[in-house]
C-alpha cells in the first residue's frame, strides 16, 4: 500500500483550497496531449458496480462550439429575466463562462444504457450512474489544477440543445460542458464570494448527528 506523509496531505488539502471554477482564461493553446491525460485521470475514479458511465466529448470544430457559445447567451438571458432588482443587476455583472477563450472546449455526458457493470448498485439507486460521472469530474478538476489548468464548469445551457449540437447517443445523459485552459490569475477565494453573490459557508452548517 503506498504510504502518504503528512506533507503530501498538507499539499493535498492545499490543491482543494486552490482549486477555482474558472471563467477567465488566457489565450495560450494547451500542451499536446493535456485533455486526453486529464480523461485519462478523469477515468479512474470510482464509478457504481465498475459500470465506467463517462462519456467525454472533445469538442474542437469551430461551428460546433459556436452552436454551444450561442446557446450559453440563450440561456444566460433567459435566466438574467428570473432576477430582478439589486440582483438581477449583480447577475448581470457577472462572467459566468469562458467559452470564447478557453481554449480546450470538453463535454461530459452518462452512459444510461451501458450494460458496463451488469446493473450493480443501480437497482434501487438509479442516478448513480451520474453521481459516477460527477465524481470523474472532480478528479479531473483536481488533476487539472495540479499541473496550473485551469477549468470552468458551464450549467447554463440548454441539455438537449447541446446533445443535438454534439450528435452524440440518445441514451447519453448531458451532465457537464467543461471550459479547459490556463487562467488569468490564480485565487483561493470563490469568484463568485469575491463578486458578493454568495459566501461559502463552514461544514458545521451542512452536518448533522444522528
Amino acid at each position: 500500500m503506498a504510504a502518504f506523509d503528512d506533507t503530501f496531505r498538507r499539499q493535498l488539502r492545499e490543491l482543494f483550497v486552490w482549486r477555482r471554477d474558472v471563467r477567465r482564461f488566457r489565450s495560450d493553446p494547451l500542451p499536446g496531449g493535456a485533455v486526453e491525460r486529464l480523461i485519462e485521470t478523469a477515468c479512474l475514479s470510482p464509478s457504481v458496480g465498475l459500470s465506467q458511465p463517462w462519456r467525454f466529448v472533445i469538442v474542437d470544430d469551430a461551428v460546433r462550439r459556436r452552436a454551444v457559445i450561442d446557446d450559453f447567451k440563450a440561456c444566460n438571458a433567459e435566466a438574467l429575466n428570473c432576477y430582478s432588482g439589486e440582483r438581477a443587476g449583480r447577475y448581470a455583472t457577472l462572467k459566468l463562462s469562458g467559452l470564447e477563450q478557453a481554449p480546450g472546449h470538453l463535454a461530459v455526458f452518462a452512459d444510461k444504457a451501458s450494460d458496463i457493470g451488469h446493473g450493480l448498485g443501480r437497482m434501487t439507486m438509479p442516478e448513480t450512474t451520474e453521481y459516477s460521472v460527477v465524481a470523474a469530474i472532480t478528479a479531473m478538476w483536481l488533476a487539472a489544477r495540479a499541473e496550473g489548468i485551469g477549468l470552468g464548469w458551464v450549467s447554463i445551457l440548454d441539455p438537449e440543445h447541446i446533445r443535438g449540437v454534439l450528435d452524440v447517443p440518445a441514451a447519453w445523459k448531458f451532465i457537464a460542458y467543461l471550459c479547459i485552459g490556463y487562467p488569468e490569475a490564480e485565487c483561493d477565494q470563490p469568484e463568485l464570494e469575491r463578486a458578493k453573490w454568495e459566501h461559502r459557508r463552514g461544514a458545521g452548517e451542512f452536518t448533522l448527528r444522528r
